[in-house]
């Protein structure tokens, strides 16, 4: 189990984690999201003990932990897939790793034919893909069998085959009673990946919560309308209760109004409606709703 409680990492002035307070459970894959720059990875260092808290404890299972002598049978970690001597194979990288912390040599073996590289185990890396570099960076993890796995953006640089089968490797090792943490920033991924989310976002703590609740979020229903008297909608839609935006092309969507209360309004208004449509929300909606007032590098909307 991992466990957060008001963790804080200042630089200076900045202060990218905010009196951070989590759990992350064994048996379940938990999905650490926020946009860029929300502080993230800085927080999994810290859990890592590779950055120290300004304030505040991260422990794992109860203790801090420290990446050293035979750390790998209790953490594995893939923080960045390019932290690796490109000269070196990925047999003999995976290797140095298994003699430094104890580890048996069939390890090895076993770890790279798991991630899919036994074929290309003599190459060197720095003649790998990205998406080769994230599968031995999953091998380095694996290769102790620990029971806790932190995995920051794991499926980076994976081709649709790649992604698959890390989704159902995060799942496998959770149902194995490990604990299981995949930080993203991408909300898409963590709806095919995760049991539970933990949200955040400018440093602080936005949500913390089953992946079923937080998709109750994205439930409420909108409703698309199209007239030719859009302007004259929109105004008697909002007074009538409706958060509504304009689509373009004389079409409306509108939030907080039922599709009989919509042709009531413009009935009564004389507006003639050509079209009425239901749709439900989606999760990067809501995801992106809860932490738009998060985001540090926005760009110029076109």
């Amino acid at each position: 189990m991992i466990e957060a409680r008001e963790l804080t990492k200042r630089f200076g002035r900045l202060t990218a984690v905010n009196e951070l307070t989590f759990t992350v459970r064994p048996g379940q894959v938990t999905g650490f999201l926020g946009p860029n720059g929300a502080g993230k990875s800085t927080t999994l260092r810290m859990i890592l003990g590779l950055n120290a808290p300004t304030s505040g404890t991260a422990t794992i299972d109860g203790r801090p932990f420290r990446l050293e002598g035979t750390g790998l049978r209790r953490v594995g970690a893939l923080l960045d897939a390019g932290d690796v001597h490109r000269g070196r194979s990925a047999q003999a990288h995976v290797a140095a790793l298994a003699r430094s912390n104890g580890l048996p040599r069939e390890r090895v073996t076993a770890v790279l034919r798991e991630v899919g590289l036994s074929e290309a185990a003599r190459r060197r890396v720095g003649e790998f893909s990205l998406g080769m570099r994230q599968r031995l960076g999953l091998a380095c993890a694996l290769l102790g069998d620990p029971p806790v796995l932190i995995f920051d953006e794991p499926i980076n640089g994976l081709d649709p085959e790649g992604i698959r089968w890390a989704r159902a490797l995060f799942r496998r090792l959770a149902s194995e009673g490990r604990t299981v943490l995949v930080s993203s920033h991408m909300m898409s991924e963590m709806e095919h990946t995760a049991d539970h989310l933990i949200v955040v976002g400018g440093g602080r703590l936005i949500a913390d919560e089953p992946l079923s609740e937080f998709a109750a979020r994205a439930s409420r229903p909108t409703v698309t309308v199209r007239s030719e008297d859009s302007r004259r909608l929109s105004a008697v839609l909002t007074a009538a209760g409706g958060e509504v935006m304009q689509l373009g092309n004389g079409s409306l969507t509108v939030a907080k109004l039922s599709t009989s209360q919509i042709g009531e309004v413009a009935f009564s208004n004389r507006i003639m409606v050509y079209e009425v449509a239901v749709t439900s929300g989606a999760l990067e909606e809501a995801f992106m709703e809860l932490t738009a007032s998060s985001v540090v590098h926005r760009a110029a909307e076109s």
